[in-house]
Parts: C-alpha cells; structure tokens; sequence
C-alpha cells in the first residue's frame, strides 16, 4: 500500500452524473466530457507520489430515475481518492440550469467542512460555472487559492444562441445566462490561476470578460487514456461481431467507410448539420455510411426538452432524405464499447466527425485519433489545438453545410492521405496528449504558481482570544426593520423578559457609520448589541469598542480603489449623485438614485467589470446604491464572524427588511422575512432555512418557529 504524504487538492464538479465507474457519458446534456475528464484527472492525480489526498466534492441526489450510486455520501475512487456528494438543493435529479438558488447552500457546507479538518486543501479547483462561483466564495471565506476551468462559456454561449437567431430572453429562460456569466466574472476575479484547453480559449472566449487577467492563464491540453484508446489491426472476432449486431439494425452494407460522430444530443453539438450534409451529398451516400452515437436513450419522449428536439430533428432528417439502411443511431451502447466503436470505424478506412458550433477542447477527437481514426472536425477553438500537434485531417467551418460536405467529401477520396493521417494521429496523441503528461503538467505548473498560500483566517481563529458574540446572534436590520417595525415593543419586551447572557446576543446590520449607528440604535432601547456590521458590510465592531475588526478590513481590502469605482461610473451621473460626505465609508461608495430602478445594477456591474475594478454594486431600498470591495458584504461579514468565533451558521437569526436583502439571506443561516416583507423577497420561499411571518409580531413568530431561546 503506498503511504500517502503530500499535496492535499480540492475539486468541485456539481452538475451532472458522476461517479468512479460506468459513466453514464451522454445521458443528458449535463453528463458530458466535462465529467469524464474531471474524474480522470482525480484518479491521474491520486496516482502520483505527490499527492497525499484528492477530495471530489458533487452533489448528493436521491431520485428512483437515477441509480443509487449518486445517493452515498462517501465513495472511494483508490486509497488517495475519494467522491464527497453534498446535499443542496431539491433532492432529485435536476438540470445544471436549476441549481443556482442553492449554490450558497453548498459554499457554507463546504466551508463549514473544511473549517473542522486539520488539513486544508492546497488548492481548490473548480470546474465550469457553478463550481466557480461555489469555489469563489470558499477562497474568499478561508483564504484558499483558486483554480478554475469554465469548460465552456456562458458568453460563448449567448454569442452562438443570439447568432442562431434565438430570442435573448428565450435564452435566459432555458439557460439562465446572465447567471452563468456573472458566476463567471466571479470566478476570474477570484481565480489565482486559470487553467484553459486552448490558446484560443484564452484569447478569444475568456479576454470577453471584464475581469480576465491573461497573466493568470496557463494552458495544459487534456490527456487521453492510451491504455483504453490505441489502435488494433486486427479485430477480434467477439468484438467485430458485438459492434456488427449494435448497428445491423440500421445499415445494409455493414462495411462501407463509416463517417462517426459521438456526442451528446445537444444543440451545440450540431449534429443536425451533420445529417443534412449527409443527405445533400450524393457521393457522401456512396461512399459512406453515417453512424451517430448519442449517448443512450430509452424513451426519447423522456429526455430532456432539448434532447427531444436534437433527436426530433434527427428523425426528420433521416425521413426527409430518405437516409434508411444508411444512418445508425443505436438507443443504447456500454461505456466499455466506445473504444471498440473507435476501431470498428478505423479498420474500415473511416472518419471522425466534429461538427460542433463550439467546441472548448475535444476529447472525442483525441481518443478517435488514439484508435487510428483521422477527423473532420469545426474550426473553432481545440481541435486546432490538436490539429497543430497531430496533422490527422481537416477543419472546416460547420456553418457552412456547404464547406462541411466538401471536406467530408475531400477527406473520404485519398486512401493515402488517410493512411497518413491515421499514423500522424497515433504518434501526435502519444507525443503531446497523454494523461501522463497531461498531469506531470499540471502539478509541476501548480507547485510553481499556487506557493501553497496560507489560509487568511488561520491567523485568528487559532488565537485564545474569549469570543464577545456569545453562541447565537439575532441580527436585526437597523436602517429598515427597527425603523418602520410594529414589534419592536413587544421585541423589547421579550429580550428584556429573556434576560441575554453569553449564549444569545443581538447583532445589529446598517449601512451607517458606527457612530450614526450608536445614536440610532440607543433610541430603540434595546439590549446593547455584542457586534455591529456597518457601512454595508465592510466594518466589523464589538459592543463599545471605537476600531473596527482589522482582520475584517484586510480581508476585504483586496484591490480596492474608491477613487476607481469613482471614475469609472463618474458618467452615470444622469442616473445617480453621490451622497454626503458623512454617509461614505473608506470601503464603500454611496450614491442615492434619481429614478429607482431594477436596471441600474447590471449597468453599474457591467461597467466595473469594464474597466476591471474589483468592486460590487448593492441596493438597497429601491434608492440607495452603494459600491464595495468584492469580497465585502453583509453575508460575507457574518461568514466571517462565524469563522472568527466559532459559531454554527444556523445559530445566526437574520430578521430581513426590505429590497436587496436576497443575498443576506441565502446559505445555512436561519431567516425571518417579516409579514409586510417587500415583494422582491418572494422568490426565496424555496430556500431551506427561510421562515415567512404570517404574523405582524414577525420577529417573534420567527424566534418561536426556529425555537431559537431554547438551549439547543
């Protein structure tokens, strides 16, 4: 058994299906080669000396449509390796697309994990979107460095949707893209290092971003595992007659060259094209058989809506070109079997075919070329990567039905250069593209970038300070809730009947100056608060002490600039005015609106992403607007006071107040939305620790509900 000392790594793949064996690659769009790759790099780095401990954290479902395999817990991969599935969200099965309400669930899980082990993670590696903004928000909160792979892109995305003449907001509702693409933003903002497929992907898709930084990016191709794709000369005849019975069904000559396309049945993946190219091109007919392996399907009326329309439109095709006894498209196929039907298609002289929109990297084209098999492939992003290194065929632009039948129908004509293609393909993926490679690259490339940060909060939470916030807080919104509240006598009445000790203490949340805060708060008359967050955010206090939280201000200091944000939103001056002097703060900027409105926060966040300035816009009451440090705000001071001091976050009570209190209120901490709570707040009846008051006696209706002056 090999000892394992060593690098300790964290990675975060959420959506989709995964598992340490029999991927169910292809079952949806969720379930791709994003999957495949991420578990074959864990086990690749599980396997080196270097390594002492991979973690794989995902997310735990428990649905009768899936297998129980996604509903353990905990899941061995080797003796170094292991899956950690997290529950957030609904229970069962859901679409990438749907989980976004619930991500702030999942980022104090894991937070809240890893502040228990004695061993943090070196570093985190997120993988796509929703990994990114989940890993954001735990480098932020312990100080971890931040590696992140989008995989593909939500702007990429849009720009190809928008191009295809989809309705922008048709887009959002299907795909909720402007929340990818701020989940994006985030992540690059955070990110130490930036880990792409391509130079095309860093030079064309990320620069899209504001807050990409070319001198974060390193580039480390994908491998391909040589030991399941190499080339045979010969099949053997258990195999050649499993594969002969698969597609039987389909073709009346069983031996012609095949043109083989492997996806998911997804729109980007184009395979629509594909067969209309097909069944334009007479000598395509001829020549060729098209075989399409698009992941496995019982039902197809059970897929997903977009599956649905890719395999309606593949059933149209098939009929409107007459293409019977010449396309296969099999229902169902074994993992195992993908290889075999790499070699099938290989030892009769065919084709690999590509002919995505967008295509981030391409493993399908690696593992083709591995098998013998030479490509046509979309001339966007990877495959001219690969292309470059391994000279195996052709690139074509897919939008074009008339490039892609022309060199399909060039590259199907010379057997001698497909002969060469095939030997350059095999010795290029063996040279340049093996997972050996693949990871030696990527841990030499981490050793030399990451420097094994310390974790920030470290610093304090081993000090033997006595905590002054006691084991529960009640915090209460002083510029809204203590304001306009019908309770707050009956409030009074029931702190002062409790009579607070060390276990439960009021905290007090307000966009003012402490000392504006103090004199506010003194006329409520009730008991004195053990910790104030103010400034909207960016200042901690304790009781009646005078300076703020100085761990607080270096945390969230991080690239700030009043003077930038000043600068760059300086022209918005018809839509917004600073306030006076005595309402900034030395890490908020504050302006008052002329005119409320809902659109003012993209405009302000897309023209900080602009210019680079690493800040975030929050409003609050429909009028007042107020600019912070990227790491700064209310939910992300009480994260901080939680890992300070010790405290569950379900041990903190937030009463809400008005508009713009969303983000205080989502994760593990436990909320009180207010009987007359505005209308905004609505949308977050499905979060899990979020008690709507039915009562005007709010606050104490939610203390009751939560039971929270029980000594549990």
């Amino acid at each position: 058994m090999r000892v394992c000392l060593g690098l300790r790594l964290l990675h975060l793949n959420l959506h989709g299906l995964i598992r340490s064996n029999h991927l169910e690659l292809g079952r949806d769009a969720d379930t791709g080669g994003q999957t495949l790759y991420v578990l074959e790099l864990v086990k690749g780095l599980a396997a080196r000396p270097e390594v002492e401990k991979v973690e794989l954290i995902t997310r735990l479902i428990v649905d009768r449509k899936v297998s129980s395999d996604y509903s353990k817990p905990v899941e061995k991969i080797s003796s170094c390796a292991e899956i950690i599935r997290l529950p957030f969200g609904p229970k069962r099965y859901i679409r990438k697309e749907l989980l976004w309400p619930y991500l702030d669930d999942l980022a104090d899980q894991v937070v809240e994990r890893l502040d228990k082990e004695n061993n943090l993670p070196h570093w985190i590696h997120a993988h796509y979107a929703d990994a990114g903004y989940v890993g954001s928000l735990v480098s932020r909160r312990l100080g971890l460095p931040l590696v992140f792979t989008g995989h593909s892109l939500g702007r990429e995305k849009l720009r190809r949707l928008l191009a295809a003449g989809i309705d922008h907001d048709q887009i959002e509702q299907t795909y909720s893209i402007s929340k990818r693409i701020d989940a994006e933003e985030l992540a690059l903002a955070h990110s130490n290092l930036l880990i792409t497929s391509t130079q095309q992907e860093a030079e064309v898709q990320y620069a899209r971003y504001g807050r990409f930084s070319s001198k974060n990016v390193e580039v480390i191709p994908p491998g391909v595992d040589l030991n399941r794709f190499h080339a045979l000369d010969s099949f053997l005849d258990k195999e050649e007659k499993e594969l002969n019975k698969l597609f039987k069904p389909f073709l009346r000559d069983l031996n012609l060259p095949p043109l083989l396309a492997i996806s998911r049945a997804v729109r980007r993946k184009n395979i629509p094209a594909l067969i209309e190219t097909y069944g334009r091109s007479s000598i395509l007919q001829q020549r060729h058989n098209l075989i399409l392996i698009l992941g496995c399907r019982d039902d197809s009326r059970q897929l997903d809506k977009q599956q649905r329309e890719v395999f309606q439109q593949v059933f149209e095709l098939v009929d409107k070109y007459n293409l019977y006894g010449k396309v296969a498209f099999p229902k169902q196929h074994k993992r195992e079997q993908i290889p075999l039907i790499y070699r099938w298609a290989a030892n009769r002289k065919g084709l690999f075919v590509n002919p995505a929109l967008t295509e981030p990297f391409g493993l399908t084209l690696l593992e083709a070329a591995a098998c013998g098999l030479p490509m046509v492939s979309t001339d966007d992003g990877g495959p001219r990567d690969i292309l470059s290194r391994c000279e195996n065929g052709l690139l074509v632009d897919v939008t074009d039905l008339e490039a892609l039948r022309d060199g399909l129908e060039i590259a199907g004509s010379n057997p001698s250069l497909w002969t060469t293609w095939r030997n350059n393909g095999l010795e290029g993926v063996s040279r340049h593209f093996s997972w050996d490679a693949h990871v030696c690259n990527y841990i030499a490339l981490m050793q030399k970038r990451m420097k094994f940060l310390a974790p920030r909060y470290l610093t304090f939470v081993n000090t033997k300070e006595t905590s002054p916030i006691g084991q529960k807080l009640l915090f209460l919104d002083l510029d809204n809730y203590l304001e306009e509240s019908k309770g707050l006598s009956i409030l009074r009445n029931k702190l002062k009947d409790h009579s607070f000790n060390q276990n439960i203490q009021v905290g007090i949340l307000t966009g003012r100056s402490i000392k504006a805060a103090r004199y506010r708060y003194a006329e409520t008359q009730l008991p004195k608060p053990a910790v104030w967050i103010c400034q909207a955010g960016t200042e901690i206090y304790y009781a009646d002490e005078k300076k703020s939280d100085i761990f607080w201000q270096d945390s969230i200091s991080v690239d700030w600039s009043r003077s930038e944000v000043e600068k760059v939103l300086f022209d918005l001056k018809d839509y917004l005015e600073l306030q006076l002097t005595e309402f900034q703060g030395p890490f908020k900027v504050s302006y008052l609106l002329k005119e409320p409105s809902y659109a003012i926060l993209p405009l302000v966040r897309k023209r900080l992403r602009q210019f680079g300035v690493a800040a975030s816009p929050h409003l609050k009451c429909h009028w007042y607007l107020d600019i912070v440090p990227l790491r700064a705000s209310r939910a992300e001071a009480i994260r901080f006071l939680t890992l300070r001091w010790g405290i569950s976050l379900d041990k903190c009570l937030v009463v809400a107040s008005q508009q713009g209190d969303d983000e205080l209120i989502r994760g593990l901490t436990t909320n009180v939305i207010p009987f007359d709570h505005d209308s905004s707040l609505d949308g977050l009846r499905t979060q899990q620790r979020v008690f709507f008051s039915a009562d005007q006696d709010d606050v104490l209706d939610g203390l009751k509900h939560f039971r929270f002056f029980s000594s549990h």
